[in-house]
């Protein structure tokens, strides 16, 4: 079961560049996109959670490579 999960990782459009947990129910991401290098932050507590465009000073997106 651990190899399907490796794959399916693998083939994900997102991977997570950092995690910090924040307590049992609350955690921040940052997500990358694979194809387009654009970052995302991803937060969620209890039953909520957002997702929004990391961007620079001048409000065009971050991207790593």
């Amino acid at each position: 079961m651990a190899n399907k999960n490796k794959k399916e990782n693998e083939n994900a459009r997102f991977e997570i560049v950092l995690e910090e947990k924040h307590d049992m129910m609350s955690a921040s991401r940052i997500l990358r996109d694979k194809e387009t290098g654009v970052l995302y932050l991803y937060s969620s507590w209890g039953y909520g959670a957002g997702l929004t465009l990391l961007v620079d000073k001048d409000g065009k997106p971050l991207i790593k490579e």
